[in-house]
């Protein structure tokens, strides 16, 4: 039997085991609430597995007798959901499309994982892209077609991927890459009153000449581009709606994919709405999703039916063994649920409010850090330096608080969206408490 106090070296025995220094207790974690099952400590998570877990620990819809028999179902056997099909598969289905993909989105493509999500939109596009270009012929080459992307972004770490990825070297450098055209990323920077702090307009001029360069040297080759609607690991960049309006444009003139990368972004994140692309309003053509959905996967407009044999109507085309995993389904599907009846989304809209006006409170009064950001769940901030947002980071664990790094310098909050008013009010203390009482 292994105890708690063994866990983490017995892992080292067998695999690098950097993770967080805790041992996660599945049965006594609560809400916001992760359990050392090493120390009996409690941790207020704002980290929520990497953005993953949408509605905290042990919530009590997920003790529904129902959803827990047909879980176990699922778990006790492990379907290839891409040919063998279940009722538990049709309600997931059912659900997701109705009650979470938006109006106008008929076709969905599920798989596990982020980074397989995000290049199976790539397939969908380089597909659509080729026969768009009269190649109809499977034998025909098709390396002359690129994906359009931008600086800091963070798409995954799969084969195509690694080529769009770029905010750790440690996680890229020496893998072969297609060199793909990448431009500037024009993020906004906010003041300690939400407004804009830097000239953005200028920022996105530089991007959209970038932009046009691509398309002038690659002409009609350029099949997708790609943007995270706001960027996560690369620094929770946001960007403004006329921008990614002008990204619509790009995509509808010159014959591209406009792709949204809502990994991290999507789920009710940002608050009321399932997506954020609709907070932001500008619709995209393909969307990918994972983390708070459990299965991973995208959901594509109509715009891919211009051309015969797409990727949803040709057997195999785009295809994988396990097309996410039942249990996942499940879970997923019950997530939807709890979310929707409890409204969670527009909750966790008014604890991110509550989140970012202590947050600018306190840089206001305190010092120490600046540009507070954040929608929904997804709240930052950035330090003078990497250094000082690894100090920070680290005396907000030893006060119980988990959160990550992200960008440059900043630090990044994944809220759970069941988060209170109270455990807002926690971090927050947690914060001010980790600042020099006469921060400059």
């Amino acid at each position: 039997m292994i105890q708690p106090s063994d866990v983490h070296e017995v892992l080292s025995r067998h695999q690098l085991a950097d993770g967080v220094p805790v041992v996660f207790d599945l049965e006594k974690s609560h809400g916001s609430w992760l359990h050392d099952a090493a120390t009996g400590r409690e941790y207020l998570d704002f980290f929520t597995c990497f953005a993953s877990w949408p509605i905290g620990y042990n919530h009590p819809g997920m003790a529904d007798p129902e959803f827990q028999r047909e879980i176990l179902q699922a778990a006790l056997c492990n379907p290839s959901n891409s040919d063998l099909y279940t009722v538990a598969m049709a309600r997931f289905v059912e659900a997701f499309a109705t009650r979470a993909t938006p109006e106008g989105y008929p076709h969905h493509f599920w798989i596990s994982g982020g980074a397989l999500a995000v290049e199976n939109t790539l397939k969908c596009a380089f597909d659509w892209k080729a026969r768009k270009l009269g190649r109809t012929g499977m034998h025909q080459e098709a390396n002359d077609l690129v994906v359009l992307h931008f600086k800091d972004s963070f798409h995954g770490r799969s084969g195509y991927t690694m080529s769009l990825t770029n905010t750790d070297p440690a996680k890229i450098g020496l893998f072969p890459k297609f060199d793909w055209p990448r431009v500037h990323n024009p993020g906004i920077e906010f003041d300690l009153n939400g407004g804009i702090a830097n000239d953005v307009e200028a920022s996105e001029a530089r991007a959209l000449a970038e932009i046009e360069a691509a398309f002038a040297k690659h002409g009609d080759k350029v099949a997708a581009i790609l943007i995270e609607p706001m960027q996560g690991e690369g620094g929770d960049v946001h960007f403004r709606p006329e921008f990614l309006g002008e990204l619509r444009h790009f995509a509808d003139e010159r014959e591209a994919m406009l792709i949204f990368d809502e990994v991290q972004t999507g789920f009710w994140s940002a608050g009321e709405l399932p997506w954020l692309w609709q907070k932001i309003g500008v619709a995209p053509d393909l969307v990918a999703f994972s983390k708070k959905t459990q299965v991973g996967g995208f959901y594509s407009n109509r715009r891919v039916e211009e051309v015969a044999d797409h990727v949803f109507s040709l057997s195999s085309r785009i295809n994988s063994t396990w097309g996410g995993t039942l249990v996942d389904m499940v879970r997923s599907r019950r997530f939807i649920e709890i979310i929707l009846e409890e409204e969670l989304g527009a909750n966790v809209a008014r604890q991110g409010e509550r989140m970012l006006a202590g947050l600018r409170r306190i840089a206001a009064e305190r010092g120490g850090y600046t540009n507070v950001r954040g929608t929904g769940s997804m709240i930052a901030f950035s330090l003078p330096s990497a250094e000082a947002r690894d100090k920070l980071r680290a005396e907000l664990v030893d006060k119980g608080l988990f959160c990550l790094a992200c960008g440059h310098d900043s630090l990044r909050f994944r809220m759970p969206l069941t988060v209170s008013a109270e455990e807002v009010d926690e971090a927050l203390d947690r914060v001010s408490d980790c600042l020099p009482v006469s921060a400059s």
